[in-house]
């Protein structure tokens, strides 16, 4: 067994070698320990380098910690589902009378009435994802975010990217996403896109404040 360990801590990264004798330590048998301890002292690693990486570990688990403090709750996100929906409707049906006017000459012609009722179709799914999309793209939120005061960040708490928002909005496709946030701590569209929604709090006033010049 302590073979075992042996080989399993020698393939193992300098930062997951101290991350399982430092901040993890208790999560793995005492053996796994100290074999991962006698491959650190292999390596020569130093003190400075293994405490500096045992101080980043703590400061990336305190500001996961404080993420997931901020994350809204699955009743939250079920008023967003609802709002949002009703927003998403009223855009298709302000649409469509538009598209009506476009698709009349078609409407006239006996044969066409399948390929109109596939285009308003397509019109209803272009506004799912189009409202979506611009929404979290420019605000990161939508307009049941903005009654919450929560937006959408990703799992490491930064400004999600286009395309993180073009994953997330296309994931909201799959059936029953919308209820699944009620099952899991994180609905479909957040976890395959690695988002996350939060409160969105206002930036302390200490933190924007310019700094006096010294003398």
């Amino acid at each position: 067994m302590n073979t075992d360990f042996k080989d399993i801590m020698s393939n193992r990264t300098d930062e997951e070698l101290i991350k399982i004798v430092t901040v993890h330590r208790d999560d793995y048998q005492p053996l796994a320990v100290v074999a991962a301890e006698a491959e650190i002292k292999k390596r020569s690693l130093s003190t400075t380098e293994i405490e500096k990486t045992k101080s980043e570990l703590i400061a990336q688990i305190e500001e996961k910690s404080q993420l997931d403090s901020k994350m809204v709750s699955s009743f939250t996100r079920f008023f967003h589902f609802i709002i949002d929906w009703l927003v998403w409707i009223i855009l298709a049906l302000i649409l469509a009378p538009l598209v009506g006017l476009l698709l009349f000459p078609l409407v006239k012609n006996e044969g066409f009435e399948l390929l109109t009722g596939l285009l308003y179709l397509l019109l209803i799914v272009v506004c799912y994802f189009l409202y979506y999309y611009i929404m979290e793209v420019k605000y990161q939120k939508t307009v049941a975010k903005f009654i919450t005061k929560t937006k959408v960040v990703t799992s490491s708490g930064d400004i999600p990217s286009k395309s993180d928002i073009l994953r997330r909005t296309f994931f909201r496709l799959i059936p029953f996403d919308g209820v699944s946030f009620l099952f899991t701590k994180n609905g479909f569209h957040d976890r395959f896109s690695d988002t996350r929604v939060i409160k969105d709090e206002p930036v302390s006033a200490d933190t924007t404040s310019v700094p006096t010049k010294q003398s």
